[in-house]
């Protein structure tokens, strides 16, 4: 699963990376927790054109009876995404690119959970497989949100945890992006662990698991 973090590089080296138009304006970020907005790039349906947009982690349905189911549904598993009744329209139709620069997981030791970090070898930003959907409420409050895809661990992850988010390899964006690709079999073979040789890790302090912990500090090896 995913349930942590973190976005903390330079905003004109987000922008190189995902070819936006604009620089964005964004504050590093190293405990990203569920239910923030965290920022996914969009296509536009008019022009087609790259956009970032702030997005609310964890999944409203469109047919969910207020926002609180989104606090369960912060991950979908790519194997079944296609099948549930939560996921599947957004697959089709609504998916975006989440931006990170690394995350976390939690390994269970002696009766305590110690926190891995886990981010590319290259030290770059990329991007997890996202869906998203619109929700309004009764009341008319219209609400953005999403979800992060899952997938079996790679060889790195494994010893930590059995999945992992998906991490697409940046020649996929466009057609993970392609609002004209609406059937999932042409998206499926993206959504694969990423190679497990391209990534790095190590142990990090405990204070990742307080998500009012935003510093530096949070992503500091032991």
């Amino acid at each position: 699963m995913c349930g942590r973090f973190t976005l903390s590089q330079p905003t004109d080296a987000i922008a190189s990376t995902f070819n936006l138009p604009e620089i964005p304006s964004l504050e590093p970020r190293y405990n990203i927790a569920p239910t923030q907005s965290i920022p996914a790039i969009l296509l536009t349906p008019e022009r087609g054109e790259r956009q970032l947009q702030m997005l609310h982690w964890g999944l409203i349905p469109t047919w969910a009876k207020d926002a609180s189911i989104s606090a369960k549904l912060i991950n979908a598993r790519s194997e079944t995404a296609s099948e549930k009744p939560s996921f599947k329209s957004a697959l089709r139709r609504r998916r975006c690119l989440i931006i990170a620069d690394g995350f976390y997981e939690w390994q269970r030791q002696d009766g305590k959970k110690q926190p891995y970090y886990f981010r590319l070898e290259s030290g770059q930003p990329f991007a997890f497989a996202g869906l998203w959907e619109n929700w309004r409420s009764p009341d008319g409050e219209a609400i953005a949100s999403c979800t992060i895809l899952t997938t079996e661990a790679n060889d790195l992850l494994r010893p930590i945890h059995d999945r992992m988010p998906v991490i697409l390899d940046a020649k996929d964006y466009d057609t993970w992006l392609d609002l004209e690709i609406q059937q999932p079999e042409l998206v499926q073979p993206l959504l694969h662990p990423y190679p497990a040789n391209s990534m790095h890790s190590y142990a990090v302090s405990t204070k990742v698991n307080n998500p009012k912990n935003n510093t530096p500090e949070c992503i500091n090896s032991l």
